[in-house]
Order: C-alpha cells, then structure tokens, then sequence
C-alpha cells in the first residue's frame, strides 16, 4: 500500500492528512515553501470558524477553557443550518446552493467536534466578535469561535496532530506535474533542494490553494483590475494544485472571478511584512469601516458601510475599493468609536493621521480631492438619524437620511476630535473559482467522472463561494472537505 501524498501543509492540507492517517493510511506532505513560510493562507487568518450550533452547551466541547468566568455571562446565541443556508445564499446571485455549500453546512458542526477530538481547541472571539450590553458579552454575525493562537495556532496544531498519527511533512519540495497512468494518478513529480524527484502515491491531494498570488492567473480569470491588487497572504499560492489538475483532464467549478479581498492598509506590501511574525500579519487588515465612513479619491462615498455586520462585507469590500479611482479610499473614525477599533488599527505599523478638526484631517489626507471630501463629511453629518440610538450589538437602523448613498446602520456624526483617519487599499485573500469536486472530494473530469486516484480541498475547490462570503467558512470548508477527502482517499488506498 502506497502512501497518500498530500500537496499543501495549511489547514485543508493537515485535516486531509489527519483524517487520512486515523483510518489507517500512511501519509506523506510536500509543501513548496520553506519551513519558515508553510502553512498557506490559514497562517495569515485570525482563526475564527463558521458553523452550525444551536445553544452554549454545543460549543462547550470545543472550548480551551470552557471554566472561562465570562462564559456565564455570555449570550451566544445560536446558528442554526437555516442560518447558514441563509447567508450563503445572499451571495449566490439566486443561484440555489450547490452540493458543496451544503456538504460544507452539513458538516461543519461534525467537523468541529472532530478537530476537537485531536486536540485541536478553540476559543470565543471575545475581542471582535462582541459588544457589552447591560452586562453581558453580546455575540453578533453567526460567528463565535477562534482557534487558540488564531491561525498560527491553528496550523500548530493540526501539525502537532499529524506528527503525533505517524505523519512526515518534506519542506521546499515544489510540486510541479501529476504522473498518471491509463488516466489514473499514480504519483508527483516535484523540485527539491536536491533536484527534481517522483514521489510514487496511492493517491494524491491537492490542496495547495487558490491562484491569488500568481498575477497572470489573475488576470486571465478574474480581469485586468487584479493585476494591480496586494496580494494578503502567502506568495506560494500560484495555482499550481489547479493546472496540473487541468492538465490531467480536470474541469474548473465556481466563480472564476470572485474572490475574497478585503480592505488592507495602503502601504501594506505584497503578503504583508514578512519581517515580523506571521501572527502580526494578519493586522494589516482594516475591516471596522462599519464605524466610520469611506472615502475615495473624488471625495465621495462609494459604499453603505452600514449595510450589514462586517462578517458579511468585508470579503467584498476590498474589490469595492478596487473599482475606486486610483484604487484607495480613506477610512475615517471620530474618538466615540475609538475604543470600538479592532487591535490593528493601533498596530505599530499602521498607516493613519490624526486632527482636531475635519478641516485639518482632510488637509492631511493625500490624494483626495480636499473640497469633496470635506463637503462629502459635512452632508453625512447633517443627514444622520440623530432619534436613533447607537447599538453596535444588532443591526440597529441608525442611519443617514436624504443621501444619495445612506448609511443604513451605525451612522454616528463625526463630531468627536480628534479624527483619525486610515488609507486603505485591495488586498485579495484567496480566490473563488476552482477544481470540480464529487460529494467525496474526488476531482472530477469533464465528463463528471472522478479522475482516479485525485482529490482536493481548500481553496482551490470551486463552488463553495461565489460572489462573497461569510466570514469564518473558509477555513469550516477547508477542514471539512480536508476530512472527506483524507478518509476518501484511505478508503480507497487500502483497497488498491
């Protein structure tokens, strides 16, 4: 019996190998990265996981520390498969769910607890998931657990659970073409510090990602625009896992040109700042929009920043700035929401300023046309619902009247010095469109037949988003279509 070698080493990677390795299968893992740089997208992430639940005594199990004192104070509510549905289907464009997103709902909740059982533990998202109301933590937006040490911890311990299972992980091993036989997939031909090698597989799994990171991929699929985006997360996610799937006679599923893009400092670099650690990373985003405003170049608005809880908007708001002139807005906050501002809008290298005034803070915003902007500031004050109470912990319909772009929740006068102010750019996270997969991850050819022998998960399966995303259900569908395809693929190794 060969061994199942795994392509990847981020969170749908290490689920693949876990659940491949509890069921009897030896377990091999190339990632093309050097140590220092493994563990994909999942390293750059805060985390916090999607799923389906319905009371607090469904997520005690999961917890790190389920005796926490502030959990009895704590109002979780619940998120019931409905719920998922739900908003997954706000972002199909009346599209009904696909086999994927309800493979994805239907095990999320199993999933979890699976992880769990391999010591892989969460946390509640105390820090950006809740408000204080009256007492108590109030969770909002469906999501409500993290897992320890976000997704550096993530990947530690998934990895902690593979070596423990008797799994290896070969580091800067490069994998570059699938070998088949009689069209089924019999090994990976791969670039290592040594050379070039073939790794004889029983199976193969592919979960090495999306193509964000290769530009002329981007473009090719997704349109000349996203040339110019930042590219979030890890350089190594060039679409490697798809086009040699491609080349075995796979067939591509999903939004070839969606992706997950979230507003990110402007001065960000491509994969953040490689110089600190990769858990500094991830506070490069600037995604509490919802409390302020967001400008563009003209000075003008381009978005309802209150349209719903950011869980649901800030995937899609990254390419809204995209599409502005010169591709870059100005986020802009009053002190009343300064203690509201999520960790990385005080992170050491965050890009902002600061005035007493709006006068002198629109004087010190570059690249803006000044006159705009401060009349654009001016009409959303005079057009906000001053009847209305603030209440960051519902969707409380605090909202500008009169405008020809309202704000239709949280909309609070700027009127609080001093003002501060973050440039924002397009930093895209992973992409949408990917490998057809069957109810088994199998991939599938053009005929709807499984190529023998090849799985996927993680990004680069297709059909699970399509023109946005809830927060936390990218890594949820990483790890649940990892542990279908890990026991797939063991089923079927110890049969060949």
């Amino acid at each position: 019996m060969k061994e199942i070698v795994i392509i990847g080493s981020g969170n749908a990677a290490l689920c693949a190998a876990i659940s491949a390795l509890e069921n009897g299968a030896e377990v091999i893992i190339l990632e093309a990265a050097p140590k220092d740089e493994a563990g994909g997208n999942s390293m750059y992430t805060a985390g916090a996981m999607r799923f389906v639940y319905n009371n607090k005594n469904e997520l005690l199990p999961l917890l790190d520390n389920p005796s926490d004192e502030r959990i009895a104070k704590t109002e979780f509510g619940s998120y019931t498969k409905e719920h998922f549905q739900k908003d997954l289907l706000s972002f199909n464009n009346n599209k009904p769910l696909s086999l994927q997103q309800n493979i994805l709902i239907d095990n999320s909740y199993e999933t979890m607890l699976w992880l769990s059982s391999h010591e892989v533990k969460f946390d509640p998202i105390y820090s950006r998931q809740t408000f204080e109301k009256d007492g108590k933590f109030i969770f909002w937006g469906g999501l409500t657990l993290a897992s320890e040490g976000e997704g550096v911890g993530l990947v530690k311990s998934e990895l902690a659970a593979v070596l423990k299972l008797g799994g290896k992980i070969l580091y800067s091993h490069k994998a570059t073409e699938l070998l088949s036989e009689d069209g089924v997939i019999k090994g990976v031909v791969c670039d290592t510090p040594e050379g070039r090698k073939e790794l004889m597989a029983g199976h193969v799994i592919l979960a090495c990602g999306g193509f964000e990171a290769n530009k002329e991929l981007r473009i090719r699929y997704m349109g000349q625009k996203w040339g110019e985006s930042l590219v979030r997360g890890t350089k190594h996610n060039l679409g490697a896992g798809i086009m040699m799937a491609l080349e075995q006679g796979a067939v591509m599923e999903g939004n070839l040109t969606g992706c997950h893009a979230t507003p990110m400092d402007k001065n960000m670099p491509n994969h953040g700042n490689t110089d600190i650690p990769f858990i500094d990373r991830k506070n490069y985003r600037k995604i509490c929009y919802f409390l302020g405003i967001m400008i563009n170049s003209k000075g003008n608005r381009f978005v309802d920043e209150g349209i719903n809880f950011r869980n649901y908007t800030y995937a899609q708001f990254g390419e809204a700035i995209l599409e502005q002139p010169d591709s870059f807005a100005w986020q802009i906050f009053d002190s009343k929401v300064e203690n509201l501002l999520y960790a990385e809008y005080r992170f050491w290298d965050a890009s902002s300023i600061e005035a007493d005034t709006l006068e002198e803070l629109v004087d010190k915003m570059d690249g803006v046309d000044k006159k705009q902007t401060l009349e654009t500031i001016l009409n959303y004050n005079n057009a906000v619902d001053s009847e209305v109470e603030f209440d960051p912990t519902i969707l409380d319909g605090k909202s500008t009247i009169g405008l020809s772009l309202n704000k239709t929740n949280w909309a609070n006068k700027l009127d609080h010095p001093p003002f501060k102010a973050f440039p924002v750019r397009c930093g895209i996270t992973f992409t949408y469109g990917g490998l057809k997969v069957n109810k088994d991850a199998q991939v599938l050819n053009e005929s709807d037949q499984p190529i023998a022998g090849l799985y996927a998960c993680g990004e680069l399966v297709g059909g699970v988003f399509y023109n946005g995303y809830p927060g936390g259900s990218g890594l949820t569908s990483g790890a649940v279509f990892g542990k279908i395809a890990g026991h797939t693929a063991a089923k079927h190794n110890s049969i060949t």
